[in-house]
C-alpha cells in the first residue's frame, strides 16, 4: 500500500476510541447556503486561481434510537441582515445567498420543530454562519456550547453591543456549556478531550479549541463491525488543504476519480505537488493566517489533529464548508442517512476532490507562471 504514494505513510496515531455496539443515524444537511469570501485573509498562501473560499453550510442531524434527536450547528439564518455584521459584510463586499433556515427544511420534511420534536441544538462555536436562527425552535430544545463559550459571548446584541451572537436566540432556553474535564471523565479519543454526549459511546463531543473560544467537533459511531465513524469538523478547517495532505496520508501517486477538469483519472499526484509552496506531497497545503485564529498556536494543534483521523480508513471526516463535495453532490445528503458512507466508499472517493481548486495553478506552473503568492497578512 505504501508505495501508492508520492512517499512512504507514517504510521498514524491510534484515536483509541471506546469500545461500543451502539450507533448513531447522522444524516448531513445542505443548508441551502452558499458563501463566497476572500481567502487570503483566511489561508496562506493565494493560489493561481483561487482568491476566495466558496463555501457552503453544513448541519448534522443525529438521531440516538432512545433519545430526540439532536443537531450539530444551524448553519446561516434566511434573515441574515438582521445581524449587527452585516454592514460589515456589505463593506467587505461578502457574498452570502441562503434560501431556508435549517428549521424550515426539516418541517418541510416531516419534523415537528414546534412541538419540540429536537432535543438539543450543538454549536461547534458562535460564528453566524454555523448558530443559525435557534428562535425558530422551541425554548424547550436547549444549546449545547463548548468550554469558555458563556464569559467569551454573553450576553447577546443588543443587550451588549458589541457583541454578534443575538439575545433572542438565548431567551427562556437552557444554554448548557460541557466542561470537558468533569464531565468527560478524562477520556481522550484522539489528542482531543471527550465527552460522551448520550453517553452509550455513539457520540462523542470532542474540545478543538484554537479558531474561536469554545470551538468543539463531533464523533459519530456510523456503523459496528466494522466500527465507522463521521467526524464533523465545524470550523476546525474551512479547505481541505489545511489538513491535507499529511505525513500519515501523503498526496498518492494516482488520483482517481481526478480533482482536475481537464485531466482525466489517472491524474498524476506530482503535478498537485509541484504547485504546493513547499514542495512538499505530505504538508497541508495551506496555513491559517494568525489574524483568522483566535489562538493560532493552538488552531494549528487541532488542524494536525483532524489530519490524525483523516488518516484512518474507517473515519469520514467532513468541515462544515467543504465546497469539494456539493455543486453536484457527491454523497447522499439529507434527507437521506449517510452511516453507508463506508460501503460506499465515500471518503475514498471525495478525500482529495479539493485539489480541484489549485487546477488553475498547475495550469499556471506549467505554462512557466506563479502557482501562487504569499500575501500580507500575519
Amino acid at each position: 500500500m505504501a508505495d501508492q504514494y508520492l512517499v512512504a505513510p507514517k504510521q498514524a496515531p491510534p484515536l483509541n476510541v471506546p469500545e461500543s455496539k451502539n450507533t448513531v443515524k447522522v444524516s448531513c444537511i445542505d443548508a441551502t447556503c452558499r458563501l463566497e469570501i476572500p481567502i487570503g485573509p483566511m489561508l496562506q498562501p493565494e493560489y493561481t486561481g483561487m482568491p476566495s473560499l466558496r463555501a457552503p453550510c453544513f448541519v448534522f442531524l443525529i438521531e440516538h434510537p432512545s433519545r430526540k434527536p439532536i443537531l450539530f450547528d444551524l448553519a446561516v439564518r434566511k434573515d441574515w441582515k438582521v445581524l449587527p455584521q452585516y454592514e460589515k459584510w456589505v463593506r467587505l463586499k461578502w457574498s452570502i445567498k441562503v434560501e431556508k433556515d435549517v428549521a424550515t427544511i426539516l418541517k418541510e420534511t416531516g419534523w415537528d420543530v414546534d412541538g419540540g420534536a429536537f432535543e438539543t441544538i450543538v454549536w461547534s462555536h458562535h460564528h453566524w454562519d454555523h448558530v443559525g436562527d435557534a428562535s425558530t425552535f422551541p425554548s424547550s430544545t436547549e444549546l449545547v456550547v463548548g468550554p469558555g463559550f458563556k464569559e467569551a459571548h454573553l450576553p447577546g446584541y443588543p443587550k451588549r453591543q458589541e457583541a454578534t451572537l443575538l439575545e433572542s436566540d438565548f431567551v427562556g432556553r437552557n444554554l448548557r456549556e460541557i466542561n470537558f474535564e468533569k464531565e468527560g471523565g478524562g477520556l481522550k479519543v484522539g489528542r482531543f478531550n471527550a465527552f460522551d454526549y448520550f453517553g452509550d459511546g455513539s457520540f462523542y463531543l470532542l474540545d478543538t479549541p484554537g479558531h474561536t473560544v469554545g470551538h468543539i467537533c463531533g464523533l459519530a459511531r456510523t456503523t459496528t463491525n466494522p466500527d465507522t465513524f463521521i467526524f464533523m469538523g465545524g470550523d476546525a478547517s474551512h479547505h481541505g488543504g489545511e489538513f491535507r495532505p499529511t505525513e500519515y496520508l501523503p498526496i498518492p501517486k494516482e488520483l482517481n476519480p481526478s480533482p482536475l477538469k481537464r485531466r482525466p483519472a489517472p491524474c498524476p499526484g506530482e503535478l498537485l505537488q509541484h504547485v504546493h509552496a513547499d514542495g512538499r506531497p505530505d504538508k497541508p497545503f495551506y496555513n491559517v493566517t494568525k489574524s483568522f485564529a483566535h489562538d493560532k498556536a493552538v488552531a494549528d494543534w487541532t488542524i494536525e489533529g483532524l489530519g490524525e483521523f483523516d488518516a484512518n480508513d474507517n473515519v469520514l471526516l467532513l468541515t462544515a464548508h467543504d465546497d469539494a463535495v456539493v455543486d453536484p453532490a457527491q454523497f447522499d445528503f439529507y434527507p437521506k442517512p449517510l452511516n453507508d458512507w463506508h460501503e460506499k466508499d465515500v471518503a475514498k472517493k471525495i478525500k482529495w476532490l479539493f485539489l480541484g481548486d489549485f487546477e488553475e495553478a498547475v495550469d499556471a506552473k506549467e505554462k512557466g507562471g506563479d502557482a501562487f503568492i504569499w500575501g500580507t497578512y500575519p
